[in-house]
């Protein structure tokens, strides 16, 4: 369903579980960047009602996901880390640049972006689900895995729906090709994309 061309190995989790605060941290930022995401494409298309509504709503779930791994951090005696810089986001936006997009381009590039988070997000927390010894994580990364691979359909959906005279099936599958050119330097860290 997702279409990732290179599949996290599950070894990663033995790097998570080494150090399960970080991940944590990392992960809950993530979440509030996913928040603002959504935030972002609201603001700047805000002539799609349909598109707006769904903003609203994954907006909404993604900051409830950053106040429930919030709260296992708490649990664990812990507190919120700073937040971290997330290389594997930036290296995707590199795909992106592209001098004299129209604004319809634009919708759609913003829209693939969010949707290869989400669908990487997504296999990650299946990875976590199956792997992680931790069996409260194990269901709570299986939880947000259905969750993430909704908001993937969502965003791939209006990308499709909106991308009048643009191949959107073309331009993902290219952004797949080069999202696993990027993930195979990732991997190796307690990281959620990392």
């Amino acid at each position: 369903m997702l279409g990732l061309q290179l599949p996290t190995d599950p070894r990663w989790v033995n790097i998570v579980e080494s150090n399960i605060d970080e991940i944590l941290t990392d992960h809950a930022w993530c979440e509030q960047k996913a928040a603002s995401n959504a935030i972002s494409i609201m603001v700047h298309f805000p002539e799609y009602s349909d598109l707006v509504t769904e903003m609203i709503k994954i907006s909404q779930e993604e900051m409830a996901h950053f106040g429930m791994v919030h709260e296992r951090i708490l649990a664990r005696g812990g507190v919120l880390g700073r937040e971290r810089r997330d290389q594997y986001v930036h290296d995707l936006l590199e795909f992106l640049k592209a001098p004299s997009k129209t604004r319809v381009d634009v919708l759609v590039d913003r829209l693939l972006f969010a949707a290869m988070i989400e669908a990487r997000s997504c296999e990650r927390f299946r990875v976590l689900s199956e792997n992680i010894t931790d069996p409260d994580l194990a269901a709570f990364y299986r939880e947000l895995m259905i969750s993430e691979a909704g908001h993937y359909t969502t965003f791939i959906s209006f990308a499709r729906k909106y991308g009048e005279g643009i191949d959107v099936d073309a331009r993902w599958k290219a952004f797949l090709a080069y999202e696993a050119e990027v993930i195979a330097r990732y991997g190796k860290t307690e990281r959620i994309h990392g």
